[in-house]
């Protein structure tokens, strides 16, 4: 048995030819004229002169001609790389420069980003990723109409299927190589976990050159449906999931926490929703709460895992979630769940040998969606796999039920005193605050400690807090030597385009250190 991506589709065009397989506003797409669209899209990509294991570049929000790139990409054995739409001209360029693609899918909403010195040679090879060209570009839904057929290319499980960049807003960015088994073992470990039916409907609200989007695999091994959100907002969401009849998403945190507090999802027919999948970041068990009375019917999935895992290694299923607020067991849902079937999970020291039940270590993995490495990197491939085991540079600790609780990545923990913190053990303490909606500690230089814990606060909406409020809120929740030595106050955090919030960043606009700020008494 061969599993690719491309068998998968034709197993969709056997056995599902007649379900929906696109619900837009442009219209519904069956799974067979979904296909079709597909196959022409991967023929006119070969008449670009693209063979099979050469790659292709995409820039575009999430809509369905997206969707169909990807599919295009899988059905002919090209490899498909979305980038980052949220990333600046030169750090594009950079991507585009690594990857090498051979043509380039722009979505009207970008165009203008070929005009930068950086990108303008790649103009030659870009089309228009909609129905009228623009800036001279040609128009994919023309080149559509004129392209013949391409035959299926189902390949090797080895063969890469798609390439996602992490990181590159700090220094190079490294090319995730998921090959077309780490791909579809995924999609089948969430679909089992989750227990995805033939029916489900999955709304792509995570970005789709983000990993996340990849969750998306266990619907379509399903034959089910896909719609597409564009741009988030609270009551895009809810309007989307109510008009194509959602069965489920995927959301970070923030997403959720907004449509609690901007919108009234009870006002919306949500009838169809059957599970909420939650990642990126943890939740505060407070949040959580709220998540199950505002959405009473619903599963709520926490999952852990990384761009290099295709994504998930554990899940947190909604029956832990409800059984843990009953027994007021707030520890548990703080864990980041039990590994998928398939995963091996171990926490293992710095000399990577594997640390007693309990200990803290760094958690390394080993299984069918685990990268084969970094395109282009083999130093640094060599390096995350080592010993047989990816190491995921995430600092955690397992229990005695096999529940991974994640502590910290490794360059987040702060070293203060001499002392070890972890900065989500304090986030997890503020987040208790019934004023505070978000925020994140950081480490900062210090003269006097090395390192200082700083604080950054996103008030609830219509609420204020000081900086003495903060601390005595913290005081008897956590040692001394953990509390904040300073505060601060910000409408907003830097996120990535899932939701997550950038520590490099918060590093980066305070890395003047505590030296000459006001800092908290008795806070050290």
């Amino acid at each position: 048995m061969v599993l690719t991506m491309a068998s998968a589709l034709q197993r969709c065009e056997r056995l599902f030819s007649s379900r929906p397989a696109v619900i837009d506003s442009e219209g519904t797409f069956t799974w067979a004229e979904h296909l079709g669209r597909v196959k022409r899209a991967g023929g006119m990509l070969h008449s670009m002169g693209i063979a099979p294991g050469e790659r292709f570049a995409i820039i575009s929000r999430n809509t369905f001609r997206h969707f169909e790139m990807i599919h295009a990409g899988y059905w002919t054995g090209l490899v498909p790389v979305p980038i980052n739409t949220r990333l600046a001209a030169p750090e594009i360029a950079a991507i585009l420069n690594d990857a090498a693609p051979r043509a380039l899918a722009v979505d009207p909403e970008f165009v203008h980003l070929l005009q930068h010195p950086e990108l303008r040679s790649w103009g030659g090879r870009a089309f228009l990723l909609g129905e009228d060209g623009a800036g001279g570009l040609p128009a994919y839904e023309a080149m559509l109409g004129e392209s013949p057929a391409a035959a299926v290319h189902t390949g090797q499980m080895s063969d890469d299927a798609i390439i996602l960049y992490t990181g590159g807003t700090t220094g190079r960015g490294k090319g995730v190589r998921l090959t077309q088994l780490n791909v579809v073992s995924n999609g089948m470990q969430v679909g089992w976990n989750c227990g995805l039916g033939n029916d489900e409907v999955y709304l792509h609200v995570a970005p789709m050159f983000h990993s996340a989007d990849l969750l998306a695999t266990g619907v379509t091994l399903q034959g089910g449906g896909h719609a597409f959100l564009p741009q988030f907002s609270a009551r895009n969401l809810l309007t989307a999931i109510a008009s194509c009849g959602v069965t489920w998403t995927m959301l970070a945190p923030t997403m959720i926490i907004l449509c609690l507090q901007s919108e009234r999802p009870g006002d919306y027919d949500l009838s169809r929703l059957r599970r909420i999948f939650y990642g990126s970041a943890p939740m505060a068990p407070e949040w959580i709460q709220r998540t199950f009375a505002a959405f009473p019917e619903v599963e709520l999935i926490q999952g852990y895992g990384l761009t290099e895992t295709s994504p998930i290694l554990t899940i947190l299923d909604s029956a832990e979630h409800r059984q843990a607020l009953l027994r007021g067991d707030l520890e548990r849902l703080r864990a980041a769940g039990r590994p998928l079937v398939g995963v091996n999970l171990r926490i293992l020291d710095a000399s990577d040998e594997e640390v007693p039940t309990g200990e803290v270590g760094e958690v390394c993995v080993q299984g069918p969606n685990v990268t084969v490495g970094y395109l282009n990197q083999e130093e640094v491939s060599a390096r995350a796999l080592r010993g047989g085991w990816f190491h995921t540079g995430d600092v955690g600790r397992v229990d005695e039920e096999g529940f991974l609780y994640l502590l910290d990545r490794q360059k987040d923990m702060i070293i203060t005193g001499g002392e070890n913190v972890y900065s989500s053990e304090v986030e997890q303490v503020l987040y208790q605050h019934p004023d505070v909606s978000e925020c994140a500690v950081v480490g900062v230089p210090d003269p006097v400690y090395g390192e200082a814990l700083v604080a950054v606060i996103v008030c609830a909406p219509g609420r204020a807090l000081t900086d003495e409020a903060i601390i005595a809120h913290c005081r008897g929740r956590i040692g001394g030597y953990k509390i904040p030595r300073l505060v601060q106050f910000v409408p907003e955090l830097p996120k990535s385009a899932m939701g997550k919030i950038l520590k490099t960043e918060l590093r980066r606009l305070y890395a003047r250190g505590t030296d000459g700020l006001s800092t908290q008494e008795g806070a050290s």
